[in-house]
């Protein structure tokens, strides 16, 4: 903002100003004051980090130069909302009408504070003056009753005198202004008379104690009621007038009218519980209902929520506009308003795309499901916007349950995993809340977080099974197997952690240990069992396999643990090695050259590009065991299984490979395997993964 801009909207603040509180200063003189709170607005709402303070102190400000009035407020309020981003020229997004409303608050917040003290200073002279009176009347009571009835006639506050049995003495112009009420009828009343339904029961309650001499004063927030049926919001200050003896006298009730500042807050608090895009109730507002739903709640009770976000909505957003992406969010909205009304209900806008759907005193989940299901279905028709025609979904994730023994906070973490599942399972659909499902995630998740930790303090372990040859049961080589000993939940197998360790990276530092303990063992056999020794098969994950380091790793494996190259064996995936079609296979032609064997796992379950493999720098196939159960039964072997496996043999021998066959379980198996031609087999028939010390006893029984 220009100097001339500022200059300009504080010349507008100014005239806006005018007339709206008298105020001791020139025209120039107020101008140039505002034109220095401008300055202050400005630098606050272009502030990074953004600190709305300062707007506290120009409202204070305003009270200070006597602009008191709640006209002058709602003026600069409103001036601040309208114009203020228009003479920056900053956009209308939601970030900067967000910094907007925190700005107004701040004003209104600094402007009320100041406001009330000075109203309270002003109580208090009033009250000193009741007093000073008192004591007058001793010493000269003409003039100090002049005095009484100058401050009393014209306070721009309520004033009611009462005598302690309630009975109203005296009332002020300001006070029948106030209730709408004349002097004659205020002068019948009792302060009982004054009682108002919202009227709490702390109200009467310190009423009674001032009237006992318990107490001096109280301060309340009270609504009266006016003969024309409006209301009045006000702000009382009691007061205990005693004598000399110390016995009380008289009560004076002193009232402001605070209306105009009440309707301002609700409006703004309007402004801050409500989604200024979509007009729906925000997040704010939102967990306020749902917090107060859980309080308030009978054992029995329940209550359902509805998470929902539009599929595809960063799509929309990024490649026609953010302004068609907010068209977009108004359209949804108000179709979900249409779909979803009732009392016990609140659709609410949490912010982006994501949307959420209360429903208090839930009867059952079905209502629950069918309402998501209408939530769907409002959605189905394209939605016309600005020349495109678009087509969205909705994912939603359903929480209904039992309110007792349950936290707002727990209900949207679980409706939020919810919504994930939907998302994850296809979009355009919902999801329901599975307990069972979420232990299991949750418990997934603790051992990821777990495992670096396992891993430094030497957790995992490693086993062996043996691969051993067909025809002379020799032992040809061993796979080595991760294990987790886990401190709580014991030996956890390759299933429960591998995966995890996939998704959070931590496959490749566990991978190479595995690789240096399985390179270790291998070469105690080598030195003790010479050429006898059976070679190590290790795995390695999709990650490990695209690692840039792992040929420099395998290198100084070898080179520490002192191990022939040709004692090692490398198992990829049959989707890993295939996925290296369109990728530079470097990699593995250098692990070749450097004498270590590769073999391919599970083949036979994946998409082969068989025309490929021929070109893949591959020593050894290992058929899935999948396959084997069709061949568990020599008399009713599976024609089928038999003959996909002989098709993968002779594609193996055709391109000079060796073949493994995995999950060999019976004897029966074995020999089938051995007449259709593999080489080596592997499964419980021969050993199940056990200890280096096992494995070892294994191959010595074998050794021939």
């Amino acid at each position: 903002m220009s100097r001339t801009d500022r200059r300009r909207f504080a010349a507008v603040w100014a005239q806006a100003l005018m007339g709206t509180s008298y105020v001791p200063m020139t025209s120039a003189e107020v101008e140039g004051r505002l034109l220095g709170y401008t300055d202050r607005l400005v630098e606050a709402l272009l502030s990074d980090p953004f600190d709305p303070a300062p707007g506290h102190d120009v409202g204070d400000d305003l009270v200070a130069v006597h602009f008191t009035s709640a006209d002058s407020l709602a003026r600069t309020i409103d001036l601040i909302g309208d114009e203020f981003l228009d003479v920056l020229h900053l956009d209308e997004g939601p970030g900067w009408r967000r910094r907007i409303a925190a700005l107004q608050g701040s004003v209104c917040t600094g402007f009320v504070q100041a406001a009330r003290k000075r109203t309270l200073d002003e109580q208090e002279a009033i009250r000193q003056a009741v007093l000073d009176a008192r004591d007058a009347v001793e010493q000269a009571l003409r003039t100090s009753e002049a005095r009484f009835r100058a401050i009393f006639a014209e306070a721009a506050i309520g004033i009611c005198i009462a005598d302690m049995a309630g009975q109203v003495l005296e009332v002020n112009s300001s006070l029948r202004r106030i209730l709408g009420r004349p002097t004659d009828e205020l002068r019948r009343m009792t302060m009982h008379d004054w009682l108002h339904p919202a009227d709490s029961e702390g109200f009467w309650r310190l009423y009674e104690e001032l009237v006992r001499g318990e107490r001096d004063q109280y301060r309340v927030e009270k609504q009266f009621t006016r003969p024309d049926g409006g209301r009045a919001w006000t702000e009382v200050i009691v007061s205990l007038v005693r004598g000399e003896d110390g016995m009380p006298l008289y009560q004076v009730a002193m009232v402001e009218d605070v209306t105009e500042r009440k309707l301002l807050q609700d409006r703004l608090r309007h402004q801050a519980m409500h989604d200024p895009l979509t007009g729906l109730p925000n997040r704010a507002l939102f967990m306020e209902r749902l917090t107060s739903a859980m309080r308030s709640r009978q054992q029995g009770d329940r209550v359902a929520l509805c998470y929902m976000d539009l599929d595809g909505f960063k799509v929309i957003n990024d490649s026609l506009g953010h302004h068609v992406g907010d068209d977009l969010l108004v359209a949804v909205s108000e179709r979900l308003a249409l779909s979803v009304h009732g009392e016990d209900r609140l659709v609410a806008r949490m912010g982006g795309d994501e949307f959420v759907i209360l429903i208090e005193d839930s009867p059952s989940t079905e209502q629950a499901i069918e309402i998501a299901d209408e939530i769907l279905d409002t959605l189905i028709e394209p939605i016309r916007i600005g020349g495109h025609e678009l087509s969205v979904s909705a994912s939603i994730g359903i929480v209904e349950r039992e309110v007792h023994g349950q936290s707002a906070a727990e209900l949207m973490r679980d409706a939020d995993v919810t919504l994930y599942w939907a998302k994850a399972e296809g979009k355009g659909r919902w999801a329901l809340f599975d307990p069972d499902r979420n232990a299991t995630e949750v418990a997934q998740y603790r051992l990821s977080a777990t495992m670096p930790a396992a891993l430094e303090r030497e957790e995992f372990f490693v086993e062996y099974q043996p691969l051993v040859g067909l025809r002379e049961f020799g032992v040809v080589g061993v796979e080595a197997l991760a294990r987790w000993w886990h401190p709580d939940l014991g030996r956890l197998g390759p299933d429960r952690f591998i995966s995890l360790a996939e998704e959070t990276g931590l496959i490749v530092p566990l991978g190479r240990w595995v690789l240096r303990q399985a390179c270790r063992q291998a070469k105690q056999w080598q030195d003790e069992f010479g050429d006898a020794a059976p070679f190590v098969s290790v795995n390695l994950a999709v990650r490990q396999s695209r690692d840039p380091n792992l040929v420099a790793d395998v290198e100084t494996i070898l080179r520490e643990t002192d191990l022939d190259p040709s004692r090692l064996q490398l198992e990829l995936t049959e989707s890993a090695v295939m996925g290296t079609a369109d990728e530079p296979i470097e990699t593995l032609w250098a692990l070749t050259k450097m004498g270590v064997r590769i073999a391919i796992d599970d083949f036979g379950t994946g998409y082969s590009n068989l025309a490929y493999l021929r070109h893949l720098p591959v020593h050894e196939l290992k058929i899935a065991g999948s396959f084997m159960h069709g061949l568990r039964d020599p008399e009713k072997a599976d024609p089928v299984d038999a003959r996909i496996v002989g098709t993968l043999v002779d594609l193996a021998h055709t391109l000079g490979l060796t073949v493994t066959a995995e999950g060999v379980e019976t004897h029966a198996q074995a020999r089938r395997m051995a007449e259709i031609g593999c080489e080596t087999g592997q499964g419980y028939f021969f050993a199940r993964p056990c200890s280096p010390e096992r494995i070892r006893a294994f191959i010595a029984d074998h050794v021939g």
